[in-house]
């Protein structure tokens, strides 16, 4: 069967990652499709608009190159359209290439994608959907890590995990704990809270479990929910994060579900895949296999 393809790449992701990597990624694919269109978007109207314009061409695979938030775009359009999913990472975190077990670097993660179109290796995963909204691949989180969102957005230096790890130090500062209402329909958890995480895979912020045990192709979310944490107790956590040990705290709970509703409209704004998605209260469905992904 024809492969055609779209190269669907960000020149600003990873600080111009995804800029200086294209050529030799179109050198890697190209071999790999019998058609491939290469385009180049800035924001996300324009990634947008590009994809529609491939899908009229009648489009097989979408191939994203840039980070999270291209990855985010490429989500909603290949599941709203039935249409394959790649993900060349050349972001800061890259968080979804690593759960689908992508080297972390755009040339050999091209060598794994063009590998898998030659052999025609597809799988699908499941995605988070929210009520009347989008889709996500990774975490939704609210309330600490929302507020470590926004900052980093706000930074400008320094690049990669440092700027998680500098964001997370200031927003320590400002910690507030807000009252939280988690609801699974199973379980209904009431409580003063610091964050909490929703999980389709286990990454977020650049490489840190929050959600261990979440496995994009079990029907389930994983939720993760840390109560009123001290900062003290935040400071404690901290090393345990990137081990996904945080877990085993006193204070943090985790639950798995088809659904979770979040509320109330506590202040707290919703991230998902890097990207702001607005206030609560929200609802989120696990959408089983979703999307079909390529590598």
């Amino acid at each position: 069967m024809a492969i055609r393809a779209a190269l669907a790449v960000h020149p600003g992701s990873g600080h111009g990652a995804a800029a200086r990597a294209v050529d030799a990624v179109v050198a890697r694919i190209r071999p790999a499709v019998d058609d491939l269109t290469v385009v180049s978007a800035d924001t996300v109207a324009e990634s947008r608009a590009l994809m529609e314009r491939a899908k009229d061409a009648g489009l097989d695979v979408v191939i994203v190159l840039g980070g999270d938030g291209s990855a985010h775009q490429g989500v909603q359009f290949c599941a709203e359209n039935d249409v394959a999913l790649a993900v060349i990472p050349a972001g800061t975190g890259n968080d979804l290439a690593r759960a689908l077990g992508l080297p972390g670097e755009p040339v050999p993660a091209a060598e794994v994608v063009a590998k898998a179109l030659t052999d025609g290796t597809r799988r699908s995963i499941d995605l988070g959907r929210l009520d009347g909204g989008p889709w996500f691949a990774s975490v939704l989180c609210a309330g600490f890590d929302s507020a470590v969102n926004e900052r980093v957005n706000r930074m400008r230096w320094p690049h990669g995990r440092r700027r998680y790890d500098l964001a997370i130090v200031a927003e320590l500062a400002a910690l507030r704990h807000r009252p939280l209402v988690v609801d699974t329909g199973d379980e209904r958890l009431e409580l003063d809270a610091t964050m909490v995480a929703i999980g389709n895979t286990a990454f977020y912020g650049g490489g840190i479990p929050v959600c261990p045990g979440a496995d994009p192709a079990d029907g389930l979310l994983e939720v993760t929910v840390v109560g009123a944490a001290s900062r003290v107790d935040l400071l404690r956590i901290l090393p345990t994060l990137r081990t996904g040990d945080h877990v085993r705290h006193p204070f943090v709970r985790t639950l798995r579900a088809r659904r979770v509703e979040l509320g109330p409209d506590n202040g707290w704004v919703s991230y998902a895949d890097g990207e702001r998605l607005g206030p609560l209260p929200v609802a989120v469905d696990c959408v089983p296999g979703a999307l079909t992904v390529v590598g």
